[in-house]
């Protein structure tokens, strides 16, 4: 039975509903978190619960739990299928109303779903063949940096890169490269790693912040500052990351390779050290 927490109780899926009348639904009226689990262990829950909080506070919804209650749901829904590896959905919106109107009601009475997905990991072949990305304009809202649900433009931009043959976007900004369509963009440009800096334009990215931790813990240099777009066509290599996909290597950017076309040596050596927390963590 795959169970789905709702509103308290956990039901299975198939019997789990909001009313048509969610603001989720009819506004994208929500925020909402993705947290892997690996060997039936919830991986980094209090980081993405304090990103939880900080998107909450962000649309003005009160947190339904406290984080040992969040803990426990996770912890439930987890040992479902405590062999596989797993990713942990919660969503959160304001609630539903009898009337619908943009007006945001008093009082707010959340509605609360959470449920897991399995993942895939990402296969030796597909690591080594690598994303084709192409670069894309942003043409998101200003406040990127809440993980809001409404990812309408994400969505177009993946289509768009489809129909020329890509995997995936890097959305270009007044000539500044942002992050993917829902990852975090590293590059590697003369031995430097170079992450863009947390601002409105970015969502702050867990996987992101464990990398960059992971630069320091081995001595490897690293940068938070822009990215232009001369020096995303010159990087050795370039990272996609995210809590679902890791440390994904980007072998060619708008039809013309990244350094050599295959994964690179910076690459490997983070994408180990990655696993080896990993394992560490449970």
């Amino acid at each position: 039975m795959s169970l789905v927490y709702l509103n308290g109780d956990y039901v299975e899926r198939s019997c789990a509903t909001v009313p048509v009348t969610d603001r989720g639904l009819l506004f994208a009226d929500s925020t909402y978190e993705v947290i892997p689990v690996y060997g039936g262990e919830v991986f980094s829950a209090k980081q993405h619960l304090q990103r939880l909080q900080r998107n909450l506070d962000a649309i003005h919804i009160p947190n339904p739990l406290t984080e040992s209650e969040w803990l426990s749901v996770f912890k439930h829904l987890a040992q479902q299928e405590p062999d596989s590896e797993q990713s942990i959905y919660v969503q959160i919106t304001r609630g539903d109303y009898p009337q619908r109107t943009h007006q945001p009601p008093q009082p707010i009475k959340p509605n609360v779903i959470v449920f897991t997905t399995e993942i895939n990991p990402m296969s030796p072949a597909m690591a080594e063949q690598g994303l084709h990305v192409m670069t894309l304009a942003d043409k998101r809202w200003h406040r990127c940096d809440i993980k809001s649900t409404n990812l309408l433009a994400n969505i177009l931009a993946l289509d768009e890169a489809k129909k020329y043959g890509a995997d995936d976007v890097i959305f270009i900004r007044d000539g500044i490269a942002k992050e993917g369509a829902s990852s975090n963009l590293l590059i590697v440009l003369q031995g430097l790693l170079i992450t863009p800096p947390n601002d409105e334009t970015v969502l702050p990215g867990i996987t992101r912040d464990l990398v960059l931790k992971l630069a320091e813990k081995n001595d490897q240099p690293y940068a938070e500052k822009n990215i232009c777009l001369d020096d995303l066509h010159q990087a050795s290599e370039i990272w996609l990351t995210s809590s679902t996909r890791e440390i994904v290597p980007v072998t060619r950017l708008d039809s013309q390779p990244v350094g050599d076309g295959k994964p690179g040596p910076y690459w490997r050596r983070m994408h180990q050290q990655y696993q080896t927390l990993k394992q560490g963590s449970h």
